[in-house]
């Protein structure tokens, strides 16, 4: 147990990945809760089987880009060759099977974390994996059962819808995404 590397699975569809996702990574390792964060695309989230998201791969080439001089954050497109939509608990024990040398952490929301509960097994993803929560705004945290942690820690006031929006209007988005990343917005005509 001692030597398995502690590892942050960060869930998200990531459209586009911005500065908010990559602080909250930040965070996680500065505070050494997770020696790594692995950024897990998700190319179709059960909890949003309306939305629709840009191309995965397109989305994971904007992940890459971010995070390639973080050396502790893994772009993860583990998810993609499984079936889908993938529930949570699905890929952590197919993950923990594929690298028997980590140990995973899920990261949630605090606005998932109070509707767990609805999730398949979450009781079971608390029991086998553990989680940490990040505040979405300002809340306390609230009580948590063993094997939560509440991180406090300080939010970009940002999300990826807005990221969307903000180029969809014409808007400058350099404040909230990685110069690359908002080059590639643009020479993709993204968003648009």
């Amino acid at each position: 147990m001692g030597g398995r590397i502690r590892t942050v699975v960060f869930g998200g569809s990531f459209d586009p990945v911005h500065n908010g996702h990559i602080a909250l990574a930040r965070e996680i390792v500065g505070r050494g809760i997770a020696g790594e964060v692995w950024f897990m695309l998700t190319p179709q989230n059960p909890h949003k089987q309306d939305c629709r998201l840009t191309d995965e791969n397109v989305r994971l080439r904007m992940l890459q880009m971010a995070l390639g001089d973080e050396p502790r954050f893994v772009a993860c497109d583990f998810e993609f060759s499984l079936p889908r939509p993938s529930y949570t608990l699905n890929t952590l024990n197919a993950l923990e099977e594929a690298y028997p040398d980590r140990e995973f952490v899920l990261l949630v929301g605090a606005d998932n974390w109070e509707k767990f509960d609805k999730w398949y097994k979450g009781d079971e993803i608390v029991e086998r994996f553990g989680l940490v929560v990040y505040p979405r705004g300002n809340e306390e945290p609230p009580p948590l059962p063993p094997g939560v942690v509440w991180l406090n820690a300080r939010l970009h006031d940002i999300s990826s819808t807005q990221v969307r929006a903000l180029v969809a209007s014409g808007g400058d988005v350099s404040a909230f995404v990685s110069p690359k990343v908002r080059e590639f917005i643009v020479e993709n005509e993204l968003y648009k």
